[in-house]
């Protein structure tokens, strides 16, 4: 509750501050409309931005659940395998050097201006942070808990999935709450590059016409849906973890 009054003060605080720019400085509305202006055109504008809202979050939701599945699968092959770490992780490392803004256009090319193309953005952005944080957390699994197992003939396998997967939930849940923030991005960097619906297709369209409102309004629709799925994101995570405490209590 404390953190929905915090969040609720914390929007306030930014509008009243953004209407304050406003009245200030006297800049003109094409340049930085008043809050007003633009939840008038929220209101007015709504089936169209929800048109394209429907677009962009299907793109994200596609996105964050394959690379969440991907990341998963690759952490556990990281952790379970020497050689696979010493020949996937610097190919991991390496593709994160590579701005996402120069992957757009080739995924652009490749894939078409279509759906598939975002999801694949979203899906890369997200990817990497859910791997590490998971791939750390599966590292980092109590020795002894694992000793006990072996002591007990467990199998490698037996002792990833009884003991290292429960036990580093928490970091793939960290990895999720990232990839949850983190894929909009990837979708929005897609739809910018060539797109003809979404979110960010349509902020372009409006920039173009000079028509700032529509913009903020879109960007401002971008960031609620945003925090709505981290707050779900989150609250999934919490109910997982809190089921999975008790097979780790067990094991210890």
């Amino acid at each position: 509750m404390r953190g929905w009054r915090a969040g609720v003060a914390a929007t306030i605080l930014a509008l009243a501050l953004w209407q304050l720019v406003v009245w200030t400085t006297g800049v003109a509305r094409f340049i930085l409309p008043p809050p007003a202006l633009v939840f008038e055109t929220i209101w007015n504008d709504h089936a169209l931005l929800a048109e394209h809202a429907v677009i962009t979050m299907a793109e994200v939701l596609i996105g964050l659940a394959l690379g969440a599945l991907l990341g998963f699968v690759s952490a556990i092959g990281l952790a379970s395998s020497s050689s696979a770490r010493a020949l996937v992780k610097p190919i991991l490392v390496f593709s994160q050097s590579i701005p996402v803004f120069a992957l757009a256009p080739i995924l652009t090319l490749w894939l078409g201006f279509g759906l598939w193309s975002k999801i694949t953005m979203a899906l890369i952005i997200i990817y990497f942070p859910v791997t590490s944080s998971f791939f750390d957390a599966l590292m980092r699994t109590n020795k002894d808990w694992i000793g006990m197992a072996r002591v007990m003939a467990a199998t490698p396998w037996r002792i990833m999935w009884r003991i290292r997967v429960p036990a580093a939930l928490p970091g793939f849940a960290s990895g999720l709450r990232l990839a949850a923030v983190y894929a909009p991005i990837g979708a929005i960097i897609g739809e910018w590059v060539g797109a003809s619906r979404g979110l960010g297709y349509l902020m372009l369209l409006a920039n173009g016409r000079a028509k700032t409102d529509l913009m903020f309004a879109a960007l401002i629709v971008l960031a609620v849906l945003t925090i709505l799925l981290h707050a779900s994101v989150n609250k999934l995570c919490e109910k997982t973890l809190d089921r999975n405490r008790s097979i780790v209590t067990a094991v210890i």
